[in-house]
């Protein structure tokens, strides 16, 4: 979620430039009431709140923190977004399908962004939702690792051929180090993995294997034919819940996000025509 914040927030800094500062808007306010600018570019005052923002954005440090080298460098980077911003405007680009597309995206992205974290404010995963998160992402873990070897060809009647050497004696490790287009130098050997972590045609034919079988018919996947040998299998054993809290919070902050969103659709009005 942080990360999202500091992405949008670099996005607007960089190219909304123009959206955030309407021409006339520190004249709209009642006197004593307006923000002091920092700069005014062709009568347009840049706030100090924007200034702000746009310095934590790009250099991670609020205005006070800066030496005055590096106010001027952010000022000029604005003076010279704003002008370019502006001849865009002046010239109609704004207006172009494709711009203007881009404008509303990242219009809706900040939006959203800021109806999230006013959502999740004071929202902080609780002990015990971690925990139910964690036994949830664990039961969900594959049971088993894999270690297989394969030899990977071009085309099923090579691998058929292969298949047919292997079944008369020769050694898979040599034959992969000669004909297989994936992992010669190691002999076809892919170490330990999940079945999830391979394409589901590789993955379905690695569980149906006994230890030391070779699949008896070539198996396709987008990569081409495999002949695949499973040498061994292991337990999984899950991550212990201290090392993956974080990314437990995070998991759980994306459903409360999610089903606060579901809740919003249901009380919309959707028309689609595609």
């Amino acid at each position: 979620m942080k990360q999202l914040v500091l992405t949008l927030a670099f996005a607007i800094g960089m190219t909304g430039l123009a959206a955030c500062q309407k021409s006339g808007d520190a004249k709209e306010q009642p006197a004593g009431e307006q923000t002091k600018a920092v700069v005014t570019i062709d009568g347009k005052p840049i706030s100090s709140e924007f200034f702000e923002f746009y310095a934590k954005s790009r250099a991670n440090k609020p205005v006070s923190e800066l030496t005055e080298e590096q106010k001027k460098a952010l000022i000029d980077e604005i003076v010279r977004l704003e002008l370019t911003a502006q001849t865009a405007v002046k010239t109609g680009l704004d207006q172009k399908p494709e711009t203007a597309a881009q404008l509303e995206l990242q219009r809706l992205t900040v939006l959203a962004d800021a109806a999230f974290k006013n959502h999740l404010e004071g929202k902080a995963p609780t002990e015990q939702e971690l925990r139910a998160e964690y036994e949830t992402q664990v039961a969900a873990l594959p049971k088993l690792e894999y270690r297989a070897r394969h030899i990977l060809v071009a085309t099923e009647p090579f691998a058929q051929a292969v298949i047919d050497k292997l079944n008369k004696g020769a050694d898979f490790a040599e034959l992969a180090r000669k004909e297989s287009m994936d992992a010669k130098e190691s002999g076809g050997e892919l170490g330990w993995f999940s079945p999830n972590r391979m394409v589901p045609e590789f993955a379905n034919a690695v569980v149906a294997l006994n230890k030391g079988e070779i699949t008896k018919k070539p198996v396709q996947t987008q990569y081409g034919w495999h002949v695949i040998q499973l040498e061994e299998t292991r337990e999984v054993s899950p991550p212990d819940f201290e090392q993956v809290k974080e990314r437990l919070a995070s998991l759980v902050q994306q459903k409360k996000l999610q089903s606060y969103v579901d809740e919003l659709k249901k009380t919309a009005t959707i028309e689609t025509n595609l």
